[in-house]
């Protein structure tokens, strides 16, 4: 029987093809320089693009807030303009009201004179004219209009009438086939109408005579 051989540790065994593949230190020590530059460079890429997209979120939000902020200046301004527009009306009518009843109480027979100079142009041939006034002008309408008259050659043809129930600066002028009338509360009812119906328009209402009459007030 043949004794087993000994060990005697005098064998090499790094070429042999066994165990694990060695690496120096030195490339070892570069390679994991070069995954360590990788891995920031991707983590970088990374945080650089949700950075991008979380910036391009809050702009987008950020816009969106500015356009709904001028979309409400824009319909204030279009309110307070309306508003303003609205108002400035009403104190124009206002005021010319004032100016008129003013001006017919200085001068209640000019309106009367301007009426009858340009009707009597109108009438050379009618028979007759009948012009009627409030009483307490009576005496001045008469004058005034005789004189209008004979420049248009009716002074046989016309008639001044008192009529207290016509208002002063008021006046009803009638002749054989037709008349006119000039009553200042009726203009001034037709003025406020039209006044009142471009009010509740611009304010983006239903025109009610009755409450925007007492809102007038």
């Amino acid at each position: 029987m043949r004794a087993p051989a000994k060990f005697l540790f005098d064998n090499d065994f790094a070429g042999s093809g066994h165990g694990k593949p060695s690496i120096a230190l030195a490339d070892h020590a570069q390679k994991l320089k070069e995954a360590e530059a990788a891995g920031f460079a991707r983590g970088f890429a990374a945080a650089q693009a949700e950075a991008r997209i979380s910036a391009e979120q809050r702009s987008a939000a950020a816009f969106e807030r500015m356009s709904a902020a001028l979309d409400e200046l824009g319909r204030g301004l279009a309110a307070v303009e309306a508003k303003l527009e609205t108002e400035a009306v009403e104190v124009a009518v206002a005021v010319a009201k004032k100016l008129a009843s003013a001006l017919i109480a200085r001068e209640p027979f000019a309106e009367i004179s301007a009426l009858a100079t340009d009707c009597f142009r109108h009438l050379v041939a009618s028979p007759h004219v009948v012009v009627r006034v409030n009483d307490a002008l009576h005496e001045t309408a008469r004058k005034t209009l005789d004189e209008i008259a004979r420049s248009r050659g009716l002074e046989s043809r016309l008639v001044v009438m008192a009529e207290p129930e016509i208002a002063p600066g008021d006046c009803r002028i009638e002749w054989a086939d037709g008349g006119m009338t000039r009553n200042s509360e009726a203009i001034a009812a037709t003025i406020d109408d039209a006044v009142l119906r471009y009010v509740a328009a611009r304010r983006g209402e239903p025109y009610m005579p009755e409450i925007l009459w007492r809102s007038a007030r």
